[in-house]
């Protein structure tokens, strides 16, 4: 079989989609490996670009590789589940502090939504890409489902939500060290709430605990936002 009989018959069938993307992934952590894991450049960052070079590159277009490649987004969900575990590790710490995670949890998700719309908003972007701003600091299986049904760009929203959980997995342990906070539970949440999956990530790296903290915040501040964002949805699309 010929080069570019293999290449068509890739081109029919969700091939060509999976190994780009499985190629993109084994390449971007050999090099978070080799750079010695920097919180600035993590493999979903470097990973994308190199699938957007591919795609650029390789006779397949995005709308195409969006269907074939969409299975593999559903695997986020489980892998998202699978952060269980830490929390049942850290339960007994967790319920005695269940009152003030909470009100963080509300006060802050409400702030970080309503700051992103209202400067959004002022600068009078279209309700389309406010919709697709508004799950910025939600995990990414959930906040592409979230932009779909508020009418937003799902390619976008993953796009901000992977720099926002870049800038919040880099920033926020550098902050906490300046502000002389050295509470793990305070950092996992901040990081949860800020940086989704990149900021529990980051967690873990740090402690345990940080962890355990930052992937509550993530699943909570995820549930709260998949209810709050569509009563608002009506304010997004006039």
């Amino acid at each position: 079989m010929t080069l570019s009989m293999l290449s068509h018959e890739m081109m029919a069938t969700p091939a060509l989609a999976v190994v780009i993307t499985l190629a993109a992934y084994m390449l971007s952590l050999s090099l978070y490996r080799l750079m010695r894991y920097p919180s600035w450049a993590p493999p979903m960052l470097t990973g994308s670009l190199m699938l957007a070079t591919f795609i650029l590159v390789l006779p397949i277009d995005y709308d195409t590789y969006y269907l074939d490649a969409h299975w593999l987004t559903l695997l986020l969900g489980p892998a998202t589940v699978g952060l269980a575990i830490p929390l049942y590790e850290q339960f007994q710490h967790i319920k005695r502090l269940l009152i003030p995670v909470t009100v963080s949890l509300v006060v802050g998700s409400i702030t970080a939504c309503a700051a992103t719309l209202s400067i959004a908003w002022a600068l009078g972007v279209s309700p389309a890409i406010l919709a697709s701003l508004a799950p910025k600091s939600i995990t990414t299986p959930i906040a592409i489902g979230v932009s779909e049904g508020l009418g937003g760009y799902p390619g976008l929203t993953a796009g901000i939500v992977t720099v926002t959980g870049i800038l919040a997995a880099s920033t926020i342990p550098s902050l906490a060290v300046l502000l002389r906070c050295h509470d793990p539970r305070v950092v996992g949440l901040a990081l949860g709430l800020n940086g989704h999956g990149l900021g529990t990530a980051r967690g873990f790296g740090i402690d345990p605990q940080t962890g355990a903290f930052a992937s509550l915040a993530m699943a909570l501040n995820g549930a709260l936002s998949a209810i709050m964002l569509p009563l608002v949805a009506g304010w997004l699309n006039p």
